[in-house]
């Protein structure tokens, strides 16, 4: 199983963030919670490899400072295009499987993959973990890589379930917590920073006051 994390260019990351933090804090904030994801991916033996679909200097260096595989995805593309040529490619490496994360989930876990990992059944198959909300599709499992076309938005969970049961993959859809919060909006930014402090992205957080700002009791 590869690990795969897609990542646009950061300077242009969390616009819905706006009226909370300025462009240099958004993309401070990106940067911090891509290393958190890498950081916690690279601590799982389990995982093959881990590739980083970019085109984004900035995330082509942190990936490099972990030793990481970038794959090129040449334009910026949408999640969904990055995604479905990064499983061309891992397939093509004769890869069985694929575990696919964004880079704003901070407080994923090594166990929560291992969770994913485990549940995760003989291909064909899928394991998806909604975000909290049950709109978006924060982490997918998918055996062999492209078992599925996976396409993403703000309400795709639903629309990839229906994906798999359609072709009637081996289906699981676990909810843990830290990968179902995905920074998006200010409040995303407001119940991360409730949680304890254990993540860079966090530290970043409370040195920069931004709780304060966020007027959280």
């Amino acid at each position: 199983m590869w690990a795969l994390i897609p990542i646009k260019k950061i300077q242009n990351a969390k616009q819905r963030l706006h009226s909370v933090l300025s462009p240099s804090e958004r993309r401070d904030l990106s940067l911090n919670m891509f290393e958190d994801v890498l950081s916690t991916l690279k601590s799982v033996p389990e995982l093959e490899r881990v590739m980083v679909a970019t085109v984004c200097p900035n995330a082509s260096r942190i990936a490099g400072k972990y030793g990481v595989y970038v794959f090129s995805t040449n334009l910026d593309k949408s999640q969904s295009s990055a995604v479905s040529s990064a499983a061309s490619e891992i397939e093509a490496n004769g890869v069985s499987g694929m575990l696919m994360l964004p880079s704003d989930i901070p407080l994923v876990t090594a166990e929560e993959i291992k969770t994913v990992l485990e549940l995760h059944a003989s291909p064909p198959s899928m394991t998806i973990v909604p975000s909290r909300d049950e709109q978006g599709s924060n982490c997918i499992a998918l055996s062999p890589p492209t078992a599925a076309p996976l396409k993403f938005g703000s309400n795709s969970y639903f629309p990839h379930l229906e994906t798999a049961r359609n072709l009637g993959l081996v289906l699981k859809n676990p909810k843990l917590p830290g990968i179902g919060l995905d920074i998006d909006k200010p409040e995303d930014l407001a119940e991360l920073c409730r949680q304890p402090l254990k993540t860079k992205t966090q530290e970043y957080l409370q040195k920069n006051r931004i709780r304060q700002r966020l007027k959280i009791s």
